[in-house]
């Protein structure tokens, strides 16, 4: 039987009974009936321990002693050994293997591990067998009061409203111990204030805040801002107990507890009387205790002799009354004003503040005098005139004043810029509007014009006023045809057809609409055609008589008298050209005569005629010029093959380049009046005089003279033909002939087909020709030393 032996007064009365006897089974193999079974079997074991108790933060300096374990079949002659496994074993707890002390060697907290498990087991120190079934027990941590009550947050923020009742909870703090509950009283947490008194209170228990004092103390308006230290304490508040505190931020929200009051009992603005409707005259403060939607307010005009000509409204931003304008001022009417102007809350709160409560102030407005431009007595002015108005004639007058005290008199003029015909003219001192030319209702029935008054000692100051005038109609224009009809008569007709139905138009607008009258005219004969009145402005066309024939006469000319009733009358004669057509029996026309056609538009016969003739010159004129310029061709450079001429040989010499400036006048080329000049000499033709000296022909021979002789007279007879030619520029021009001749005085510049090439040469005779040879002097003409590499 195995035993434990404690250590006295190592564990408390309950603790005593740790030891509890118990019985296990064992399971055994027997043979039944010829097979192998299992049964169970008791077998009895050694007394099992549940727990120890070890208190927390062990101070000592020696391994703290737990308890002692003994088998019942160690006989003390060391042949039994104790082994410790488990949580901690050989670390934290330690056994002593022959005798079964155990120990702690260091010193445990209970807040980080309340308990440890662990297995023990009793064995043969010789070979290590099992002497018991091994058993597990644990060692359990006693509390002691080691740590302080901690709150959930250092720092706590509330709110509760200003005005508030005794009792009114603000808010509830928390603090937790981490020392066991169950023992002792080390996490007894108690709830006392320490600071904030004595506006708020604590409750003990739960760590409730509550206000402490009545609605006229908790006032935001005289403090808004609280700190409360609350403090928590273990040990059931007793001394010696662990104290833990937090700080708790307490705000007054505010209540409308208060009404808006005016800063001032009586304001004065000023005004200049030009200010616009909307024009802010001034602004008026009132002011309110409470913030944010309690310090809203509303502004009105009570009473006053301005209610008309003065608003105000609340600016949202800065609470305050915007005092304008809402009807021109005058100042020589009026020049002060008086209002009663009210404050109110928006959203009054009946607990605090009567819904009623205002403040009122007086506002006290002066109109300022400003120089004013001349007032028109009227906004805009129409007027009416009749189209057959003399020139002179007055249409209407406008008027204005200077609203000023000193009354200047008003010089009126009109703005051409609305005038721009100067059909209108105004009277400088009357404003009498006049016709300065005559009028067209028919071309336009509206004039829009603009009447300027100023000043007359500050012209600076004016003002203008818009006048529409009116044309009125008179019947001055004569009824016409609406449309130039195309009319026939066919040659079957019978006498009271009707041919045609007529309508007039007309260009003036009676009041009570048109109405026509329609007659043949008395010059007109009657014994073919007649005109009858319809009597709703159309008029009919009848014939008169059996038959007609085409080949005897083509048309008709009928004379229509249109006349209107408006006074005075007005009448015109239209005439209408009927031709004589071949028709079918149901009256559709197959043919006419072309000539009526003509006739209708205008044209004669004989004018088409010459029209046609006219077309026809002008094209043989255009094709004559065109035959004319393909005749004309050019006279080739080389008639014939057999001509001495066409052996062109090029040298691709190079001329004087940029620096050869002499050679041409580009100037004459570009400017072809340059030939007028008389100073000027042509290129192309034979100078009467010499330009330059000629030069000394100092190798040039009596044959070879002979032998250029052809040459001369080739360019002499080219230049000729040129200056004679009709289609020769009228400037000067480079004119080539392609033939180099048998050679010149200098003789062939080439190496090529010159015996004396290899010999020296004397070219210093090219200086002496002129510019256009200065290149091939400089090249040429230098001393034998410049060619020496």
């Amino acid at each position: 039987i195995s035993v434990l032996s404690f250590k006295a007064g190592q564990l408390d009365v309950d603790a005593m009974a740790f030891l509890k006897g118990t019985v296990g089974l064992e399971k055994a193999r027997v043979t039944q009936e010829g097979r192998d079974v299992e049964t169970p079997r008791r077998f009895k074991r050694g007394w099992m321990w549940k727990q120890f108790f070890l208190q927390e933060e062990y101070t000592g300096t020696d391994n703290q002693y737990i308890g002692k374990l003994h088998s019942d079949l160690d006989r003390g002659d060391g042949t039994v050994m104790y082994v410790l496994t488990g949580e901690g074993a050989g670390t934290i707890f330690v056994i002593d293997a022959n005798s079964g002390d155990l120990h702690a060697t260091r010193s445990l907290d209970r807040e980080e591990k309340p308990y440890y498990s662990l297995r023990a087991q009793a064995v043969n120190k010789k070979n290590g067998i099992p002497l018991e079934p091994e058993t597990e027990f644990i060692v359990k941590l006693h509390d002691i009061n080691d740590n302080e009550p901690k709150f959930e947050k250092e720092v706590y923020t509330a709110n509760v409203p200003e005005r508030s009742h005794v009792g009114t909870s603000v808010i509830q703090v928390t603090a937790h111990d981490a020392d066991d509950e169950m023992f002792g009283l080390s996490a007894k947490l108690v709830y006392s204030i320490s600071q904030g008194h004595p506006y708020f209170s604590v409750e003990s228990n739960t760590g409730i805040i509550r206000t402490a004092l009545g609605p006229s103390d908790m006032d935001r308006e005289q403090r808004e801002h609280y700190q409360v230290v609350i403090e928590a304490k273990d040990m059931g508040g007793q001394r010696g107990g662990l104290t833990g505190s937090t700080t708790v931020n307490i705000t007054l929200t505010d209540v409308n507890d208060n009404p808006p009051q005016f800063s001032q009992s009586i304001y004065q603005f000023s005004i200049p009387e030009l200010a616009k409707a909307g024009e802010v005259v001034g602004r008026v403060r009132a002011v309110d205790a409470d913030i944010g939607r309690n310090a809203e307010m509303v502004f009105t005009l009570t009473s006053g002799d301005g209610l008309d000509v003065f608003d105000v409204t609340t600016d949202r931003n800065t609470q305050e009354g915007i005092l304008t304008v809402k009807k021109p001022l005058d100042y020589e009417k009026k020049k002060s004003y008086t209002l009663q102007i009210q404050v109110r809350n928006t959203h009054p709160d009946p607990r605090f503040v009567s819904v009623d409560s205002k403040d009122s102030a007086t506002v006290r407005v002066n109109v300022e005098d400003v120089d004013e431009p001349p007032r028109f007595e009227r906004s805009s002015y129409i007027l009416e005139v009749k189209e057959d108005a003399a020139v002179g004639t007055a249409i209407g007058s406008v008027s204005a004043v200077d609203p000023d005290a000193r009354r200047s008199p008003v010089k009126y003029t009109i703005d051409r810029h609305t005038d721009v015909d100067r059909i209108f003219n105004v009277h400088a001192g009357n404003g009498s509007i006049f016709l300065q030319k005559p009028l067209d209702r028919e071309n336009l029935a509206w004039h829009n014009i603009s009447v300027i008054a100023a000043e007359f000692n500050d012209p600076q100051q004016t003002s203008r006023v818009p006048v529409y005038i009116r044309v009125l109609d008179v019947n001055d224009n004569a009824p016409t045809l609406a449309y130039l009809y195309d009319t026939f008569v066919c040659e079957n007709y019978k006498s009271g057809q009707k041919i045609q139905t007529i309508t007039a138009v007309d260009r003036d607008e009676p009041k009570d609409g048109h109405r026509f009258f329609f007659s043949l005219a008395p010059e007109s004969p009657r014994a073919n055609f007649s005109v009858r009145d319809n009597g709703d402005n159309t008029a009919s066309i009848f014939t008169r008589r059996t038959g007609f024939r085409r080949s005897q006469k083509s048309t008709y000319l009928v004379s229509v008298v249109i006349s209107d009733r408006d006074i005075p009358m007005q009448s015109s004669t239209s005439t209408l050209t009927i031709r004589v057509c071949t028709c079918t029996r149901d009256g559709t026309m197959e043919l006419c005569n072309a000539e009526a056609l003509s006739g209708s538009a205008g044209l004669s016969t004989g004018a088409l005629v010459a029209i046609l003739l006219c077309v026809l010159i002008l094209l043989l004129i255009v094709v004559l010029f065109a035959a004319l310029k393909r005749q004309k061709k050019k006279e080739p450079l080389i008639i014939s093959k057999e001509d001495v001429r066409d052996n062109v040989v090029s040298y691709n010499d190079e001329g004087g380049g940029e620096e050869d400036t002499q050679a041409f006048d580009i100037g004459a080329l570009r400017h072809p009046e340059a030939m007028e000049e008389s100073n000027k000499l042509r290129r192309d033709i034979l100078p009467s005089e010499p330009l330059y000296p000629p030069p000394p022909l100092r190798r040039a021979t009596a044959a070879s003279a002979r032998d250029n002789a052809d040459v001369r007279d080739f360019i002499n007879q080219r230049v000729q033909e040129h200056d004679g030619s009709p289609t020769a520029p009228p400037y000067d021009s480079l004119a080539t002939y392609a033939y180099e001749g048998n050679g010149s005085v200098a003789e062939s510049l080439s190496s090529l087909g010159s015996a004396s090439s290899e010999g020296a040469q004397d070219y210093n005779y090219l200086s002496e020709w002129g510019p256009r040879f200065r290149k091939l002097a400089d090249m040429y003409g230098g001393e034998e030393s410049d060619w020496d590499c």
